[in-house]
């Protein structure tokens, strides 16, 4: 049997997917009405996430496999995002590229680009980024997955809450209004393309990074 790498959280303290159990377990310990289950691979924890705990929740269900993964290569085509933030706090801005592995060499073009924040962190970068590629893709009827490196902003937009510990003030008062924005986004709308974990020690940079390192 496929050891579990994955764990979703239906009915906890914060819905999500997590990659490590122990973090799991303070989601659902003691926690009345848990509803939670142990997946081999992404593609099938974010699978039954989204389609809700009716069809799992205490039933043995054959795993989607990865064929990506398995292959150690992206999905393709697809979205990249990224952001770079100088200082933590420090000035941050954020892209989405739509990337086809496909070609040789990769073809890469420019999505989006943010506006330089001068008052922010890299996690509210990336969890913007997703939530812009995911208003894109609605806008234009597009279904390409999203990868980004970024677990905390995944999370975030999974719980449908940038939950950044920077306090607002008058310098990031705008960035504030955009992250507000992003949460009303993902009060209405739903998550219709796979968000994915780009695996930077196997693919190298991700294709949207900034390249300051």
């Amino acid at each position: 049997m496929a050891k579990n790498r994955f764990y979703v959280v239906w009915s906890g303290r914060n819905p999500g997917i997590y990659s490590d159990w122990e973090v799991c377990k303070r989601e659902i310990m003691g926690c009345k009405g848990a509803k939670y289950k142990g997946f081999p691979d992404r593609l099938s924890a974010e699978k039954a996430f989204k389609e809700g705990p009716d069809a799992y929740w205490g039933k043995d269900i054959a795993p989607v496999i990865d064929l990506a993964a398995a292959k150690e290569r992206p999905v393709s085509p697809c979205i990249a995002v990224d952001a770079a933030c100088a200082g933590n706090p420090g000035k941050m801005e954020y892209q989405g590229v739509f990337v086809d592995f496909g070609t040789q060499p990769p073809l890469k073009s420019n999505l989006f680009k943010s506006p330089v924040f001068p008052n922010a962190t890299n996690n509210i970068g990336e969890f913007l980024a997703l939530v812009h590629a995911l208003a894109l893709q609605k806008k234009h009827g597009w279904k390409y997955p999203i990868y980004s490196d970024s677990v905390n902003a995944q999370i975030w937009v999974r719980q449908k809450k940038c939950k950044t510990k920077l306090a607002p003030n008058a310098k990031n008062a705008q960035l504030f209004e955009l992250v507000a924005r992003a949460e009303k986004w993902l009060a209405e709308n739903a998550i219709e393309v796979p968000i994915l974990k780009w695996k930077t020690e196997i693919w190298g940079e991700i294709p949207a990074d900034y390249g300051r390192k």
